[in-house]
């Protein structure tokens, strides 16, 4: 059944349903789609659920966080390039602008705060960690040549660091995928939206985001400018995670750690605080980058850091859209896809062990604490944000 054409909305319109998104979708990437569909399947009227169908898939094919790429493709649909800006504003404002506002407080984390508090968010990020590397090894890295993929990216990455490291990782899984993983499409169903829409502006947006993932890092090292060095690092990440916002976590701390703009404490607290907020994960890029002071913090380097990390979402979403129908159904694209995501296990399994477990792991209580956060995500169900909070408070109170 064909999606019948919706009546277009104002970028305003738009901004402000995804702004309600922003302030209440709490719980992940994966209940984020969950909140999309009865928002704007269910109740509005504004996709069909064929027409979602064909979004998400979309949102999974394309590196990035897949909720923002989702939200970005509604906006698109709706009104345009502004409605997928206003999409992508309105759902990343609410957690960018608090993590921009803990980056201020980063210096005075372990000071004021306390050691503890530091301590219990780092318990709570490796069991959140822990909880998504087990929920995206039973997906993407069944049966034996995806495991086997997802474990020699886990030893490699584990014995040998570095963001070329973890680049020279995606291609090779993209090549072992397309010569043993090509398989045929699913039935996704077609979404007419897509098609007959102009092609010219889907290629500029193609080749700006290839010419900015090509020549960002070149541009910086050239101006001798921090803030375009910042730029690039978020923009390369933004480019090259697959696999969802936990998959930032092991590319940004090679980054940021491995050029001691942060320390791994900080980092990896800023990461906890992130899991106790709704909206993107990725809105974790905002505390960075207003809380490192290479390139100018504070505010104006959170708001650097958000734009770049989702600057490739944006650009994708609207150059692969009209092409879409097309390369969803193409086995080699998909083999590849496939062959990415068992490495991208691999990749959060070397970073669950260092940094995220060699860091929070200070003595052998603290397997307990990780154990018990672990039971209070997977199996009593809890919110993150809930567990983020109550171990933060609880360690911090115990260890004043």
């Amino acid at each position: 059944m064909d999606d019948p054409q919706p009546k277009a909305s104002s970028a305003l319109e738009v901004f402000l349903v995804f702004l309600r998104q922003g302030l209440t979708a709490f719980g992940g990437p994966v209940a984020h789609l969950g909140y999309f569909r009865r928002e704007f399947v269910e109740r509005r009227g504004w996709l069909s659920e064929a027409a979602f169908a064909d979004l998400l898939a979309l949102s999974q094919f394309l590196p990035g966080p897949a909720s923002s790429q989702l939200g970005m493709a509604i906006g698109l649909r709706r009104a345009g390039l502004a409605g997928a800006l206003a999409a992508w504003l309105g759902f990343t404002l609410p957690a960018g602008a608090a993590m921009i506002a803990l980056g201020y407080l980063a210096p005075r984390l372990t000071e004021d705060w306390g050691s503890g508090f530091i301590h219990g968010l780092k318990i709570a990020a490796a069991a959140v960690v822990a909880q998504a590397l087990i929920a995206m090894a039973r997906t993407l890295a069944a049966g034996p040549i995806r495991a086997g993929m997802a474990i020699g990216a886990t030893v490699g990455l584990v014995l040998t660091s570095g963001p070329m490291a973890q680049i020279f990782a995606l291609v090779a899984g993209a090549l072992f995928g397309l010569a043993l993983l090509r398989e045929p499409g699913p039935d996704t169903p077609d979404d007419p939206a897509t098609q007959g829409r102009r092609t010219g502006p889907a290629l500029a947006a193609l080749v700006v985001f290839a010419l900015l993932l090509a020549g960002l890092p070149f541009l910086a090292q050239a101006l001798q400018s921090p803030t375009l060095g910042l730029a690039s690092v978020f923009y390369r990440t933004g480019a090259l995670v697959f696999g969802g916002g936990h998959v930032v976590l092991p590319l940004l701390q090679t980054e940021i750690v491995g050029r001691g703009w942060l320390s791994r404490d900080v980092f990896l607290a800023g990461y906890g605080a992130v899991q106790a907020l709704p909206g993107p994960l990725f809105s974790f890029a905002g505390f960075v980058g207003a809380a490192q002071q290479v390139a100018r913090g504070g505010w104006f380097g959170g708001l650097v850091a958000l734009v770049a990390i989702f600057l490739p979402s944006l650009l994708l979403v609207v150059g692969v859209l009209p092409f879409w129908d097309r390369l969803k159904g193409q086995a080699g694209a998909r083999g590849a896809l496939a062959g990415v995501n068992a490495v991208v296990v691999g990749l959060l399994a070397a970073a669950l062990w260092n940094p995220v477990l060699s860091s929070a792991v200070e003595r052998p209580t603290d397997w307990a604490l990780v154990a018990a956060a672990f039971v209070f995500l997977a199996v009593a169900r809890l919110p993150p944000w809930l567990v983020v909070i109550g171990f933060a408070a609880a360690t911090g109170l115990l260890q004043r």
